[in-house]
């Protein structure tokens, strides 16, 4: 340990009797102390902590003013928190009581007088090595809880970067764009932040809503890219990639997973209970799965496919608003209708008349809620 280091350390002494300040200055300057600060004003010691900044203090117990037992009340609070801030005590009194209260309030050694000299040089020297330690300990553990925030920040991120390309794996299939899910993902984080939802739920959100159709994975080309209207057993294969999706993302540990499990289950879910594939109404479908059934939609009206042209963003509104209490939670809508007109979900992509609205909506598992149109691969 360096021995300069110690010796420059701030030294505060508080006693009533300016001979034993004087005292002690001298021991200690003699033993290569170079920093010290002496007073007899007990009720001083608040100012000259914040004015000196010590980082030991050699205190009397029985003084006017304040006694070192309320000196040592008065700095508890204003003590750095997890901080080693020795306390030496000197004093005449030696009952056991007197020894026994002053550790118990906050001293780290205690000697009585008249004290030797040269114990008082040790104590201090091992007060301020421990002190040293305490330190160096401190140090340590910070660089380590550094290093583990930063490893599980890595983790995370690698997690993060799979289910991403996870997302687009699944929408590669019929979106040669990729962006279809990011567009989601920023639209449904969005109305969550809109909806008054809390700022970490609105990030998982945006992280979890580009995988609600991971499912897709599971689907053949045959039917998922089949340019025209599927037949009723195609559609009940399409239906399956939400129940595709919930077992790929199912039984995850993270919040982001169940939250991405919930989505890829209740996107198609209907507000009247026409959905699927649990038919669930109303407040019985998680508002995430309400919430990315609208950005959903209006992204896969608002894009060209391979089957369909793209629609204008008012035509898409207008129709997302005509069917606010069948398809969509009504609130959600009104939330989503409100972004629009304020602009912040223009679509990226020019804009062109597409055929009637109701073509494009998911049916109903009896196929009749809405016509039996092919959906489109994102809906």
């Amino acid at each position: 340990m360096n021995a300069e280091e110690i010796y420059d350390r701030r030294v505060l002494i508080i006693d009533d009797e300016s001979s034993n300040v004087r005292l002690l200055e001298e021991v200690l300057r003699a033993a290569g102390y170079t920093n010290i600060r002496g007073a007899t004003a007990s009720r001083a010691v608040l100012q000259l902590y914040a004015e000196f900044r010590p980082d030991i203090l050699l205190l009397d117990l029985h003084m006017p003013g304040l006694t070192g037992f309320e000196v040592m009340e008065q700095l508890r609070p204003v003590v750095r928190a997890g901080e080693f801030f020795p306390i030496l005590v000197l004093t005449g009194d030696a009952t056991a009581e007197s020894k026994r209260r002053a550790l118990s309030g906050g001293a780290r050694d205690f000697l009585t007088k008249p004290f030797d000299q040269a114990e008082v040089v040790a104590r201090v020297r091992n007060l301020l090595e421990t002190q040293t330690l305490y330190r160096q300990s401190q140090d340590r553990n910070r660089l380590l809880e550094s290093q583990v925030r930063a490893r599980t920040r890595d983790l995370e991120d690698a997690r993060t970067e799979v289910l991403e390309r996870l997302a687009l794996a699944a929408e590669f299939r019929d979106d040669n764009t990729g962006r279809h899910t990011q567009r989601v993902g920023r639209t449904s984080a969005l109305l969550a932040q809109t909806l008054g939802l809390p700022d970490d739920e609105v990030e998982l959100i945006r992280r979890a809503a580009p995988l609600h159709d991971v499912g897709k994975i599971g689907i053949p080309d045959a039917i998922l890219l089949k340019p025209g209207k599927l037949h009723p057993d195609e559609l009940r294969v399409m239906q399956t990639h939400t129940l595709i999706g919930g077992r790929i993302l199912g039984e995850g540990r993270s919040p982001l997973l169940r939250l991405a499990e919930r989505i890829a289950l209740t996107h198609h879910e209907c507000w009247d209970g026409g959905g699927y594939p649990l038919g669930l109404r109303g407040d019985a479908i998680p508002l995430e799965g309400r919430i990315v059934s609208v950005a959903d939609v209006f992204d896969a009206l608002t894009h060209e496919r391979p089957y369909k042209r793209a629609w204008s963003a008012d035509d898409a509104a207008a129709e997302i608003g005509r069917l606010s209490g069948r398809k969509f939670d009504p609130r959600v809508v009104a939330e989503f209708l409100q972004l629009l007109r304020q602009g912040l979900l223009e679509p990226d992509a020019p804009c062109a008349e597409g055929p009637s609205a109701t073509d494009f909506v998911q049916p109903g598992p009896d196929n009749s809620a809405h016509p039996p149109r092919r959906p489109p691969r994102s809906p």
